[in-house]
């Protein structure tokens, strides 16, 4: 298929009506028409069902939205990067971090390099990390930010700071002077547990069911930040990263003893230089880090 055709694939998804779709891609609706019949005929299979005026998407149609809403996202990023050329911008800035980095670390640390970069365009986009491996490796992005070493030959990963695990409980659960809390106090406790992609959640899970009795997790969910989210709702205690942990505001919060170190990673494609923002924000998303675990 030729991009026009799914140009017109997609305005039809969107409008539901020959007419609408050729307004909105500025053409004639018989060119519409002609470009949707080229493209039914060289898939095999009809694209669209006319039922009374309207043309609905087919099941085959809605298998390969995704794929052509992917495409479109990448003709938008090189629009984009055509548009800088033509300015003389700088080439833009393409960051991926873990959600949990996603709220307070690089937000601000983004802010700093636009006072230092202001011609740099940036993106920031949150994600898994074996997504941010998959975007660094299509070249859809340029820095990854993860709390995981992928351990991969491709990528190369730099170290930028370290913490430790934190507990987070309701107000006042935590004596006023209690700097840690060991491991074996969780036991038979109420707690939120994390599932999905997280390196550290098994080896955690591992040494919470060996507890005698063990604590209880009704409740699973996917992010740091939802976790937190339900301490604050009262659903029960949540071990997380020390990101998450230092914007807890209202909540009791201690390390867990013994330690369990957490490592901020920075990921790019093994072999390619780093531009000067990339390296610039490195260095104040390190110096920020610092400030908010101190």
């Amino acid at each position: 298929m030729r991009l026009r055709h799914i140009e017109v694939i997609q305005a039809i998804l969107h409008n539901s009506t020959l007419g609408a779709s050729a307004l909105a891609l500025g053409l004639n609706e018989a060119v519409v028409s002609q470009a949707l019949q080229e493209a039914e005929q060289q898939l095999g299979f009809l694209l669209f069902s006319r039922v009374r005026g309207k043309f609905l998407p087919t099941r085959e149609t809605l298998e390969l939205a995704g794929e052509f809403q992917r495409l479109q996202g990448n003709l938008e990023r090189i629009t984009r990067a055509a548009h800088a050329l033509r300015q003389h911008q700088d080439p833009p800035l393409r960051v991926v971090c873990n959600a949990t980095l996603a709220h307070q670390l690089l937000p601000k640390s983004l802010a700093d390099l636009r006072r230092r970069f202001r011609e740099t365009p940036c993106t920031l986009a949150s994600m898994g990390t074996a997504a941010i491996v998959r975007s660094l490796l299509l070249h859809e992005s340029d820095l990854g930010l993860s709390l995981h070493d992928p351990e991969l030959p491709t990528i190369d990963c730099q170290p930028l700071y370290q913490g430790k695990l934190q507990l987070l409980a309701p107000h006042g659960w935590l004596s006023a002077r209690q700097k840690y809390l060991a491991v074996q106090e969780l036991a038979g406790q109420a707690m939120v547990g994390l599932e999905g992609e997280d390196p550290i959640s098994p080896a955690l899970d591992r040494k919470l069911e060996g507890l005698s009795p063990p604590p209880v997790m009704q409740t699973r969910v996917q992010t740091y930040q939802m976790m937190r989210s339900m301490v604050e709702a009262g659903e029960g205690l949540a071990i997380v990263d020390p990101f998450t942990a230092a914007g807890a505001a209202g909540l009791d919060v201690c390390p867990l003893s013994p330690a369990i170190p957490v490592t901020l990673y920075a990921l790019t494609l093994a072999g390619r230089e780093t531009c000067a923002a990339g390296k610039t924000l490195l260095e104040l998303i390190r110096e920020q880090a610092a400030r908010m675990l101190a």
